[in-house]
């Protein structure tokens, strides 16, 4: 008789799908299979093998295994039915998120083999008029050892010149050299990073990879060396055949993170990130799966990949909201680390100048071990900190005129100076002086974001997108002005306030093109004086060396908002962007603009003692028996109406309704209204992680069997980072 195995999909279903496997094909967990799905086929990942078949139902085959190995393999495939349980989603879509796309098309794991091509001959002998074709042949053979089609094709040529240049014999396909493909190399005799007296303190107290499983939080100030830590600790420790991933928040905006990897370990290091091509993606999942020691950095969802000899996990700036996914598979990056470690019995390293109040209570909890880094590498000192009263003072462009002084000393002095601005654009929105109209999204409730540059009003929640006017499109008056500061308004009063110094803005709309942050980091690490302007991007773990002055234009957006965890972002942004002045011998001042100097977190700020700050919040969380202190979920529903909304969780509320549990809402969402969607959340609260685990799995496994509307969709977060 032939087995049954049961089948996991990639599609949005809370079930797994039983098959026959045919005779003779034997089939494991993780491995990938093609199955007949409806009328079509589909490539589906085994979850069970020798199951019981269930009764009184004709089960289809299986038509093939794709492979005769499991795509994934047993510790990659527990972690992800872990998370699947914990995070309350699908679990075919969880295990589908461990496979690049050409894999979850059902794609050969194999690499295709790409042309190599060297040129033979000269340009000379083409047309006069084979302008294309003379330029592409010198191109090719400014490359003497020969240049691939995947280049060709990014440098701007196309095929079909290449074509025409092979067909006359210009060029051939050659067999590279294998150290022509080798990019990267390094220097076997380095050792690692020379340590400062504090640093080797610290690299002594972290586990070895063959300790078992610990969980380390590193706490480094700003520019203490947690890179240099982590450098000397893989050097030192993990042997030439073992494999760590070094997770970070944001690798295209770190250029210098990885290059400083690549110097200590060559070709170990790979890199994963959204910004890959499915080609490149392949590569590297085929070198994790297959087990080569690779050094693999990587943003959140290199945490999910199949590694097969995985001995250390480094999560740098741990506390950065990055790791947390918004939508589809909600997991934390960070916390699936954690979990991964465990399960691989290898030490994780947590690592922030400004650890989340998540990981700093499991360190006071003894659950982490505490580790400490509380001098700047170097001859390096802490920036010295200081608000800024604005109230009654005059601002332009949000500076007030004692920071444009600040500024100006600066650039006199032969420094770079950084001024922090948290809204990209010109300003956050227009205004009509007259009647007092401002333009708003009319997909959202949130107000259109004036572009100068573009002469285009944004929506930055759903990329609505309206031409600029001159005139309120109300009333025609053209008493229609911006209000409020963005990067781009902010870059023009500094330009001509200095017209002699470069103003370079750091925005996502500034670093959109490939390459873009590249070119803007080597100007700025010229040491010429210059000025930065810009969003968080720039508080993300960047050395400027020669930026001794960073002004913040307006620090209080995060005291007074809904959300329980502003404070705490707040604090950690301001710490962060601050840290970003005087990392280099010179001195550093930072410059806080604020209406409220006598607010006790601000003042908490100028001693720049993040701990001392995170008890204080620790203590209003405990109070109000909120995370880490309260386990905490959120359902949230989107549809045509808001009444549709509310339906669907009133329909959940009474489900959660259990001891020890706490509900607050149905309310609306604090953007109710986004893309046309509106929009509801039901917190739901407890002091007890396993109690609710255990309610979500009923009260999900209930509403899969419900039937709600087309256009209405509920979902679930767990352990949310957004509260709004």
């Amino acid at each position: 008789m032939p087995s049954t195995v049961r089948i996991a999909l990639n599609r949005p279903l809370r079930r797994l799908f039983d098959y026959l496997a045919p005779e003779g094909l034997a089939l494991k967990p993780g491995q990938r299979v093609r199955v007949p799905f409806g009328y079509q086929q589909a490539v589906g990942l085994v979850v069970e093998t020798d199951i019981e078949p269930p009764a009184g139902i004709t089960l289809k085959p299986v038509q093939s295994a794709v492979e005769n190995w499991p795509a994934l393999p047993d510790e990659t495939f527990q972690l992800l039915s872990w998370a699947s349980d914990y995070y309350q989603h699908p679990l075919g879509e969880c295990l589908f998120t461990a496979l690049p796309a050409a894999l979850r098309r059902g794609r050969s794991a194999t690499e295709k083999s790409e042309d190599w091509w060297q040129a033979f001959g000269s340009s000379a002998v083409l047309p006069a008029n084979a302008h294309k074709q003379k330029t592409l042949m010198d191109w090719i053979a400014q490359h003497k050892q020969g240049v691939k089609s995947s280049d060709i094709i990014k440098a701007g040529f196309t095929r079909p010149q290449l074509k025409a240049l092979r067909d006359k014999e210009l060029v051939r396909a050659i067999t590279p050299a294998k150290e022509s493909t080798q990019s990267h190399r390094c220097d076997e005799t380095i050792g690692g990073p020379e340590l400062s007296a504090a640093q080797t303190e610290a690299a002594s107290k972290l586990p070895l990879p063959t300790s078992g499983f610990s969980a380390s939080l590193l706490y480094g100030i700003t520019g203490s060396g947690k890179t240099e830590i982590y450098l000397h600790y893989l050097k030192q420790n993990l042997s030439a055949r073992d494999q760590a991933l070094v997770l970070v928040p944001e690798i295209n905006l770190t250029p210098q993170t990885v290059a400083r990897f690549q110097r200590y370990f060559g070709e170990r290091i790979l890199v994963w990130h959204s910004a890959l091509n499915d080609s490149e993606r392949l590569h590297a999942w085929l070198k994790i799966r297959n087990g080569e020691p690779v050094i693999l950095i990587g943003t959140r969802s290199a945490v999910l990949l199949p590694f097969t000899a995985l001995k250390t996990l480094i999560v740098d700036e741990e506390h950065d909201s990055s790791y947390k996914q918004g939508e589809g598979f909600r997991y934390s990056g960070r916390d699936v680390a954690v979990y991964r470690a465990h399960l691989n019995r290898c030490p994780v390293i947590l690592g922030s100048a400004t650890p989340s109040l998540e990981s700093y209570h499991n360190a006071l909890a003894g659950k982490y071990q505490l580790i400490r880094l509380e001098e700047r590498a170097g001859e390096a000192k802490p920036p010295a900190v200081s608000l800024l009263d604005i109230r009654s003072r005059p601002l332009e462009g949000g500076l007030s005129r004692p920071a444009l002084q600040a500024i100006q000393q600066t650039l006199d002095d032969g420094n770079q100076a950084l001024v922090f601005v948290n809204r990209r654009g010109f300003a956050p929105v227009m205004m009509c002086f007259d009647c007092g109209h401002m333009v708003e999204c009319p997909r959202c409730d949130t107000r259109l974001t004036y572009h100068r540059r573009d002469r285009a009003m944004r929506c930055h929640h759903c990329d609505y997108q309206a031409p600029a006017t001159e005139t309120c499109p109300k009333c025609k008056s053209e008493a229609f002005k911006p209000v409020g500061q963005g990067t781009e308004q902010t870059e023009d009063i500094l330009a001509a306030s200095f017209p002699d110094t470069p103003v370079v803005r750091v925005d996502r709309d500034s670093t959109q093109r490939k390459g873009s942050i590249q070119s803007i980091l080597k100007q700025v690490n010229s040491g010429k004086p210059c000025i930065l302007v810009g969003t968080q991007m720039l508080a993300k773990g960047h050395d400027f060396p020669n930026v001794t002055l960073v002004i913040v234009i307006n620090a209080d957006g995060g005291l007074f908002s809904v959300d329980f965890r502003a404070p705490e972002q707040l604090v950690q942004t301001l710490l962060q962007v601050s840290g970003r002045a005087g990392r280099g011998a010179k001195s550093g001042k930072v410059v806080v603009q604020t209406c409220h100097s006598d607010h006790p977190l601000l003042k908490s700020l100028c001693h720049g003692r993040y701990l001392d700050m995170a008890d204080q919040l620790l203590e209003e969380r405990e109070s109000g028996q909120l995370p880490p202190f309260r386990a905490m979920a959120i359902f949230r529903a989107e549809a045509d109406t808001m009444e549709q909304s509310l339906q669907v969780l009133d329909r959940i509320k009474p489900l959660a309704n259990a001891p020890g549990v706490e509900t607050w809402g149905p309310l609306p969402a604090l953007i109710a209204r986004r893309a046309d969607r509106h929009r509801a959340q039901l917190i739901v609260n407890t002091d007890n992680r396993r109690r609710l685990n255990k309610l979500l799995t009923g009260i999900c496994q209930t509403l899969e069997q419900e039937k709600f509307p087309k256009s209405t969709k509920w979902m679930i977060d767990v352990d949310p980072q957004e509260t709004g």
